[in-house]
């Protein structure tokens, strides 16, 4: 399958460029815009003083650049900033920017020519993927460092991956019989000055939220049958009193999963009867907040990666250069569009309400683990021997110690803005800084989740309810069982684990 990129990108496409691997192809509109752009650009210039056309860049713009010498300066440009360091981005964060990248171009505000887009669309068809680092950029005059290293690849230099393998760019060129961009006008400034990464890598982030608050929402489910809590703090007339999108669509999806549930009580049918005669109550009235508050809690988690996910296709389909070309104006305007303080706020508003769905994964970890807070399951969850075996008692460390992290991580970056390069980007966005913490923040959450899931699983199984609980939480078990299975004597954990998070990580349900 192919997507016809023509103008507008939505979620959906890049899930299915990303995640499904279709490929891409290029509306004959979209390539005419270019053309259209790099045109009108490379006759208005002449005699004309353009940043980054025939100036130098940033605090050196008032140096003019002899007109020989234009084409070496974009050339430069690229070189002197493939600057980046630590770990190499992994291909789907690259291929998120380099798709981002592309529509950008494709507007027809940036001058660049049409052989530029025609090479990019290869490399995503081929899976030829740069070799970008996480660090280098500030966010400011947008990813100059880490989109330098998407440029170097375009332009036949630096290194790319391919079937596996980390290679010289050049010799994965001949092999696939592509040819390099050669410079023409603007090239380097034109694919560098944007926001494409942080925005690549925030999009893939919001994916892999939106599948991280769909565990979250069934394990909260599958932890209201095991302990048969009332069903009433899910009720439409309840969660429907508060006006909040998020928690009536939490508490919705809830009733959902647990339709055929025969564990989970109705109030009516034992508090509301008339018949209760104790003065002291063995049961729980009512549930700790880690259970009975859940659309409150996930409500706000989910309003937010819908607010995430609309800012970032609206940056995606947004001209982030500087300056921007306008073909129909007949105008070059210059100006700040390659700033990434949405990118950067956004980043850092995902990452808190994650690190929150992981606070609350933990304390219903924890509500499982203590059996005096649960006054049902053996401590730890253990259905081996008490005190000679211990059940989730070590994994448990990992789950806290992994949540403590979130929760230092999830401060913001938005604000940590230290200006640079001559004090002309003076207040920065940090933005891809915060779409990689974000990252990290949800990866960490996925390995709590995981740990939350086997401990469900080992509950159902203490409890003997495999055959009583809901359909929905009946499969997460079943699926959950073929990964690990049900143990009484200790285990070596840390396999089990790592293989169900990446089940969860890459589980479409």
């Amino acid at each position: 399958m192919k997507v016809t990129i023509k103008e507008d990108l939505n979620l959906q496409d890049f899930y299915n460029i990303i995640f499904n691997e279709n490929k891409v192809e290029l509306d004959v509109k979209f390539l005419e815009r270019v053309e259209n752009s790099f045109e009108f650009l490379k006759e208005f210039s002449a005699n004309k003083v353009i940043y980054g056309v025939n100036t130098g860049f940033g605090p050196m713009a008032q140096y003019k650049i002899d007109e020989e010498d234009t084409i070496q300066l974009q050339y430069n440009l690229i070189r002197s900033h493939s600057s980046g360091t630590s770990n190499p981005l992994t291909a789907k964060y690259v291929k998120a920017a380099m798709l981002a990248r592309l529509n950008t171009l494709g507007l027809g505000n940036s001058g660049i020519h049409p052989s530029v887009v025609k090479l990019m669309t290869q490399l995503l068809n081929l899976d030829v993927i740069p070799l970008i680092y996480e660090h280098g950029g500030v966010g400011a005059s947008g990813d100059l460092v880490q989109l330098a290293h998407l440029a170097l690849v375009l332009i036949g230099e630096g290194e790319v991956f391919y079937k596996g393998e980390r290679r010289a760019t050049e010799d994965v060129y001949k092999e696939l019989n592509l040819e390099p961009i050669k410079v023409k006008l603007r090239e380097g400034l034109g694919l560098m000055n944007g926001t494409s990464v942080m925005t690549g890598i925030g999009i893939v982030n919001t994916i892999y939220a939106k599948r991280l608050l769909n565990w979250s929402i069934k394990c909260s489910s599958a932890i209201n049958e095991i302990v048969e809590a009332y069903d009433d703090h899910l009720s439409v007339e309840l969660n429907t009193s508060k006006k909040h999108k998020g928690q009536i669509e939490i508490a919705r999806l809830m009733r959902e999963h647990l339709a055929d549930s025969t564990l989970v009580r109705d109030r009516d049918e034992h508090l509301y009867s008339g018949t209760n005669t104790e003065t002291v109550f063995k049961e729980k009235v009512q549930e700790y907040y880690s259970l009975r508050c859940v659309p409150q809690i996930l409500g706000p988690v989910y309003d937010t990666v819908e607010n995430v996910s609309k800012i970032l296709i609206e940056e995606v389909n947004s001209a982030n250069d500087n300056p921007i070309i306008n073909v129909e104006k007949k105008h070059v305007y210059h100006g700040g569009n390659f700033h990434g303080d949405y990118i950067s706020l956004e980043m850092d508003k995902l990452k808190l309400v994650v690190a929150k769905l992981s606070m609350l994964a933990e304390r219903q970890l924890n509500y499982l683990l203590n059996s005096k807070l649960n006054d049902k399951l053996t401590p730890f969850v253990n259905l081996g021997k008490l005190g000679l075996n211990f059940g989730m008692q070590g994994a448990q460390f990992t789950a806290t110690s992994t949540t403590a992290e979130n929760q230092m991580l999830s401060n913001p970056m938005y604000i940590h803005s230290i200006p640079n390069n001559n004090d002309n980007q003076d207040i920065v966005s940090m933005g891809t800084n915060s779409a990689l913490i974000t990252k990290k923040v949800i990866e960490n959450s996925f390995e709590v989740l995981a740990i939350e899931i086997i401990t469900i699983v080992q509950a159902i199984e203490l409890l003997g309810f495999p055959g009583k609980v809901s359909t929905a939480t009946r499969k997460i078990y079943d699926d959950i069982r073929a990964i690990v299975p049900a143990f009484k004597e200790d285990l070596i954990m840390y396999p089990f684990i790592n293989e169900v998070k990446e089940f969860l990580i890459n589980s479409e349900d």
